[in-house]
C-alpha cells in the first residue's frame, strides 16, 4: 500500500510500505483500535510546517507526515465501539495520516452521519475544533467579533460566530481573495489591511469602542498577536486559535497587559463532545460550508494539493485529498 514521507522541505512523495496489523483484543493499554481506511481527506495549516520543513520534529521525517482531517471507512477492528464497514471519522495521533490504510484508536474516532456528505464530514474535524475553542468564552451572543486570517479556520469561525448570534462580525485578512468569500460565510464586514488601517477601520464599525473579542487564526505564518491586541477593547478578550512558532518576537505585552485583555488559548478538542457536535450541526444543516471546499486532488497528486493550498493557488480554502479506496467505494 502506499504512505507518503516528506523527503526535503517542501516534497512529498509516496512510497509502498507494508500493510498495517492490529494487536491482539486487550492488549497494550486496553484501548480498542481499528484498521482506517481514509477515503476523503483535506489538508490544514498545521500540515504546513511539516510539509514546509518549519516544524522542529522535522528532522525525524516519520512516515506518514501529514495529513489528519480525513473520513474513511473501519477495515478491521480489535475493539467493541465499531464494524468493519462503517463510515467514521478519525484523528491520527500526531498528524501521521498519509496512509492508504493504518492503526487508529476508537477513542480517536466517531461516526460519520449518514446524512452529510463526504465532502462535508470531513469539516467537522476543523468545526470540533472552532466549537471547542469558542467555548471556552463566557458568551459571543450580541459580541462585536474580529477574526484576523480569512483563511479556511477563520471562515469556520465567521460561520460559527453567525450560528451563535454575534453582533457584527469583522473578516481582517491582508488577501481580497480570501476576503470575497467571508460575507458569504456570515462575515458583517471586511478589512484588507493592504488597503486600510484595520484598527481605525474596526475602531468606525464598533462607534470606537472596538471589539469585545478577537479572534487570532493566523497561526505561525505571520505574528499578529500586537495587531490583535490593538482591535480589543479594554478589558475585552483575545481567543488564540493558530498554531504559533516556538515563540513569537516583539509582542507588545505592556500594552495587552494595560488593556486588561484575557487571552484564552486552545488545542486538543474533545473526542466525546466537540467533533460528534460539529457532525451534528452538519447533519442538521446548522452551517453551509459548502462555499469553502474549493479543491479537490486525487492522492497521486498530493505534491500539487499541497503546493495549492501553501501558495493560495486560484482562491484555495479547504484543499481536499481523495484516496483510492472512495473511488471503490
Amino acid at each position: 500500500m502506499l504512505a507518503g514521507q516528506i523527503p526535503a522541505p517542501g516534497k512529498v512523495e509516496l512510497i509502498d510500505v507494508p500493510e498495517p496489523t492490529l494487536e491482539p483484543r486487550g492488549a497494550g493499554d486496553g484501548t480498542g483500535q481499528i484498521i482506517f481506511q481514509p477515503e476523503i481527506a483535506c489538508l490544514c495549516g498545521s500540515d504546513l510546517p511539516y510539509f514546509n520543513g518549519e516544524h522542529p520534529e522535522f528532522t525525524q521525517r516519520q512516515l506518514g507526515h501529514t495529513l489528519h482531517e480525513m473520513v474513511g471507512t473501519v477495515i478491521a477492528t480489535n475493539g467493541s465501539r465499531f464494524q468493519p464497514g462503517d463510515k467514521v471519522l478519525t484523528v491520527p495521533v500526531n498528524q501521521r495520516g498519509l496512509f492508504e490504510r493504518y492503526v487508529a484508536s476508537e477513542d480517536r474516532t466517531i461516526p460519520v452521519d449518514p446524512r452529510v456528505p463526504w465532502d462535508k464530514a470531513v469539516l467537522a474535524q476543523p468545526l470540533g475544533t472552532v466549537i471547542y475553542a469558542l467555548k471556552k468564552l463566557p458568551t459571543v451572543l450580541d459580541q462585536d467579533v474580529a477574526v484576523v486570517g480569512a483563511g479556511p479556520i477563520g471562515q469556520l469561525f465567521i460561520a460559527t460566530l453567525r450560528n451563535l448570534g454575534a453582533r457584527e462580525i469583522i473578516s481582517i485578512d491582508r488577501l481580497e481573495s480570501r476576503l470575497k468569500l467571508s460575507p458569504r460565510m456570515g462575515a458583517t464586514a471586511t478589512i484588507n489591511t493592504q488597503q486600510v488601517d484595520a484598527v481605525e477601520e474596526v475602531k468606525r464599525i464598533t462607534g470606537g469602542a472596538m471589539a469585545d473579542i478577537v479572534v487570532e487564526a493566523v497561526g505561525h505564518a505571520d505574528q499578529v498577536l500586537n495587531l490583535c491586541q490593538r482591535l480589543c477593547r479594554h478589558a475585552g478578550r483575545m481567543l488564540y486559535f493558530g498554531v504559533p512558532p516556538e515563540s513569537v518576537d516583539a509582542i507588545q505585552w505592556r500594552e495587552l497587559f494595560r488593556k486588561n485583555i484575557t487571552v484564552h488559548t486552545s488545542v486538543n478538542p474533545d473526542f466525546r463532545r466537540d467533533f460528534p457536535l460539529a457532525m451534528r450541526w452538519l447533519a442538521e444543516k446548522r452551517l453551509e460550508l459548502s462555499p469553502l471546499v474549493t479543491h479537490s486532488f486525487p492522492l497521486n497528486q498530493i505534491q500539487t494539493a499541497f503546493e495549492t493550498f501553501r501558495d493560495r493557488k486560484d482562491g484555495a480554502q479547504k484543499v481536499l485529498v481523495e484516496f483510492p479506496a472512495a473511488r471503490r467505494g
